[in-house]
């Protein structure tokens, strides 16, 4: 198994990284082929708008997301992690998703047969606060990004009040639930609706 991880933190060692690295060392641990990409140190340009990939299912923005765009295609699962910024996901997650416009228009307007079957995803998603809604704006947006490359949104694992960086290592049991939950990911257990992890 194929797990990606993108991590969508501006913070180094931030809560988000904590939780992802957890679930990547169950996966690894689980059999999984692991990578991690941090979008904080690629240039990811918005989307532009130019509509080429309406022509040929292909972004012509020569930057970063060229070399991320493979890795989505060969990935038997995605896990995404970001902390919570304005009750949505970072802007260098979201950059990153809106580029993705390119495989939706594959899918949608090409009908261009693409990689799907079995494929997962998974919302890693941490908040310093602890609002009703504070995930809702996250947890949509992903869905949505998942479906653009064709993957079942099959986990999350969302976690509440942890704004200080480091703050999730005092929460010992979501970091083993991470990790528990990426060790099933690589051996390769297909979820056949969500799995939610109580948001703490």
């Amino acid at each position: 198994m194929k797990i990606l991880g993108i991590w969508g933190s501006p913070r180094v060692g931030g809560n988000s990284e904590v939780l992802l690295d957890a679930f990547l060392q169950g996966a690894q641990e689980g059999g999984g082929e692991i990578e991690k990409v941090a979008l904080r140190s690629l240039k990811i340009s918005p989307c532009l708008e130019i509509y080429k990939c309406f022509k040929d299912g292909d972004c012509p923005i020569k930057d970063d997301m060229q070399e991320l765009y493979p890795k989505l295609l060969s990935a038997d699962v995605v896990a995404l992690a970001s902390p919570i910024f304005f009750y949505g996901l970072t802007a260098q997650a979201k950059a990153m998703i809106d580029r993705t416009q390119a495989f939706w228009a594959r899918r949608y307007v090409l009908k261009q047969e693409f990689p799907g079957e079995n494929r997962q995803g998974v919302l890693l998603a941490t908040a310093a606060t602890k609002g009703k809604h504070v995930f809702v704006g996250a947890r949509l947006v992903t869905h949505y990004f998942f479906d653009a490359i064709n993957i079942r949104y099959a986990a999350e694992v969302l976690v509440k009040q942890v704004d200080e960086k480091g703050a999730i290592r005092k929460r010992p049991e979501v970091l083993a639930e991470a990790r528990e939950l990426g060790r099933r990911f690589g051996q390769g257990e297909q979820f056949g609706k969500v799995k939610v992890f109580p948001v703490v």
